[in-house]
């Protein structure tokens, strides 16, 4: 009885002892394997036969050790510390000190072969060429260089080799970056890469000229029609085509290769001014000033948020930047959404197709911030996505924007035609009183005639009167120019102009030489035929316009001169004195000499008191003219003065 369980037993147990075993030795088996992978790593094998375009994931490797920060330190290292990349190696955000390496061997043929890194935003690459163990080349690449440093010029990343039979040739890669680790390595044949490039430019070049023409013509609407709704759209529309163009590697190779500091700021920047701009848009083309005020003011306070991380996020730290617009740009796709759907539900038409646009562009966001992040794959780039919804977003808008603007011009047309028919009954009520008036207008023209005739001759009289007193009151009636009341008025108004405007005015005194002698000698009439042609002289030389001569008193004249120096006013007084002195007058067959003397004062008026000073001082420069012989000019000074 007890043989036969324990016969049943040893089997099963056997059986059991020889399964651990065997399982030991699977494990054993496969540690050695994957040790044998760490150590080893196979190289890519090329001949003529070989596929043009080769995708390196399959055969790159990366290094475990970090802080590794050159080539030498690096060779030290054990080959158990390389490991083969995994995806989750290519989707972080910031690195630092990251070391790959792969191996190209070409047994029996001569080619030649281009290695592309598609990704143009990746700070700094180094890359070092090895043949059969010897370093022979090194070449430093990325945005945080100039883009002259790059072996082949073109947005992305290309370095062209030739393999000769037998030859391996290693390549390791130092990876700096702020940003994604993204890393599509893919080794192309020179035809194939050429087509590839071709391309790719031209799909980029269609996307940033849409983007470009869209809003430029938009802009030009906007200049034209004042419209803040095609200006916001164009300031989204032309961010988003240099965004576009950034990410693609365009500005870098285009705009600003010489300053890659740019290249590393720009992206944190205009992704904020995006958000304000279409914002702004939102708020104007969905009306929401007139259908929801707190929709409103959610607007206003993102599109206020969003300018002010255009300001502070490229000053910080690149990788919190990213996060901090991964997480905004959700928020505001979110926001600008449930907005959109819910003036769509209220009955907005607008809001249906401006609706279709954003929700196309969350879901494209939503794939393109998870592939970003490494939580989903579509096997397309990470920005393709985003790409496609933004072009359709821009479509969509444009044609909202054109439907807005075609409702706009119906609207303006309705109320033109309101306003036509308006003004022609106003036209038949004006036509049928414009009647009845005519008919009370003839009752009184009659008795309007008459009055008006003798208003007529009664305003002619008191017209002249008017005329003659004017003229009475401002002109001297001996010499014919201005009088006294009209320089002391002019003297106050060119002193406040001089204080206002602070410019300097001069003041000429001028007094005729020994003028009583002409009135004893030859008579009063003489004497006023001689202050005459002195004032027809004065008045010849003085040709502005805003200069003034006046009849001061007796045988003494003023000018005022604004807005001039003492040169210029020495000038002036220097011209009319030699114009005075060589004057031949003559009364009753006898020649009256004739010379004056003049006193100049020059100031920049600073008080209401200031134009007299300046009369006294041109007054006490006559006197000193008079005193030092008469027949010269005199420039008012302080030191003069005490002399």
């Amino acid at each position: 009885m007890n043989n036969q369980p324990v016969s049943a037993f040893m089997p099963s147990k056997l059986f059991g002892l020889l399964f651990l075993v065997l399982c030991s030795l699977l494990l054993t088996q496969q540690s050695v394997a994957n040790n044998e992978n760490y150590s080893h790593q196979p190289p890519v094998r090329l001949t003529e036969s070989s596929i043009t375009k080769i995708n390196l994931h399959d055969w790159m490797f990366i290094q475990t050790q970090k802080n590794i920060s050159n080539l030498a330190e690096l060779e030290q290292q054990a080959p158990t510390t390389w490991r083969k990349i995994t995806r989750e190696d290519t989707e972080l955000i910031g690195v630092k000190d990251m070391w790959l390496s792969f191996s190209i061997f070409s047994p029996i043929d001569y080619q030649t072969r281009i290695i592309a890194l598609d990704n143009p935003l990746i700070d700094n690459i180094t890359l070092y060429h090895k043949v059969n163990g010897e370093l022979v080349s090194t070449a430093y690449m990325g945005d945080a260089l100039t883009f002259n440093n790059r072996p082949l010029q073109s947005n992305t990343f290309l370095f062209p080799f030739e393999l000769q039979p037998g030859e391996t040739h290693q390549f390791l890669l130092k990876i700096d970056t702020l940003g994604s680790t993204n890393l599509p390595l893919i080794l192309w044949s020179p035809n194939d890469l050429t087509q590839e490039i071709e391309t790719k430019n031209l799909s980029y070049g269609l996307q940033i000229g849409l983007l470009v023409a869209i809003g430029t013509f938009s802009l030009f609407i906007a200049l034209t029609s004042g419209s803040f709704s095609f200006s916001y759209y164009s300031g989204y529309v032309l961010s988003l085509a240099l965004l576009v163009a950034t990410i693609h590697g365009v500005s870098f190779r285009y705009l600003w290769s010489e300053w890659p500091q740019v290249q590393n700021t720009i992206v944190p920047f205009l992704i904020p001014i995006i958000l304000g701009f279409n914002l702004m848009f939102t708020e104007k083309v969905l009306l929401l000033k007139y259908h929801n005020l707190q929709m409103l003011k959610v607007c206003r306070l993102l599109a206020a948020i969003a300018f002010l991380l255009a300001i502070i996020l490229p000053f910080i730290d690149y990788s919190i930047a990213i996060y901090v617009l991964l997480f905004f740009v959700a928020l505001v796709c979110i926001i600008l959404s449930f907005i959109t759907i819910a003036q769509a539900w209220a009955g907005q038409r607008n809001a249906r197709l401006y609706g279709l646009g954003r929700v196309i562009l969350l879901a494209s966001c939503i794939i393109s911030c998870l592939m970003y992040l490494g939580l989903f794959d579509i096997g397309m780039a990470v920005q393709t996505p985003l790409m496609i919804g933004i072009s359709i977003e821009v479509i969509t808008m444009a044609a909202v924007l054109t439907i807005r603007y075609n409702d706009e011009r119906k609207s303006k047309l309705d109320i033109q035609q309101q306003a036509l028919e308006q003004a022609e009954r106003l036209r038949q009520n004006r036509e049928e009183s414009f009647k009845a008036e005519t008919e009370a207008n003839e009752l009184l023209e009659q008795m309007v005639q008459e009055r008006t005739l003798e208003l007529e001759v009664t305003l002619r009289e008191l017209n002249e009167v008017n005329q003659k007193l004017t003229e009475q009151n401002t002109i001297d009636s001996l010499t014919g120019v201005k009088n006294r009341s009209v320089f002391d008025r002019r003297l106050i108004a060119e002193g406040r102009i001089s204080r206002r405007q602070q410019t300097p005015m001069a003041l000429l005194m001028l007094d005729i030489d020994k003028f009583k002698s002409i009135n004893d000698r030859y008579g009063h009439l003489a004497g006023d035929h001689t202050l005459q042609i002195i004032a027809h002289t004065l008045s010849e030389h003085v040709k502005r316009p805003t200069d003034l001569v006046s009849r001061f008193g007796g045988e003494e004249f003023a000018i005022i001169l604004p807005n001039t120096d003492g040169d210029g006013a020495m000038l002036v007084a220097e011209t009319i004195r030699n114009a005075i002195e060589v004057l031949a007058i003559k009364w009753d067959s006898h020649d009256i000499p004739l010379t004056i003397s003049i006193g100049i004062s020059v100031a920049i008026i600073d008080s209401d008191d200031h134009p007299t000073i300046l009369l006294d001082q041109a007054d006490k420069a006559l006197y000193q003219a008079k005193r030092g012989g008469r027949n010269r000019v005199r420039l008012h000074s302080v030191a003069s003065e005490e002399s």
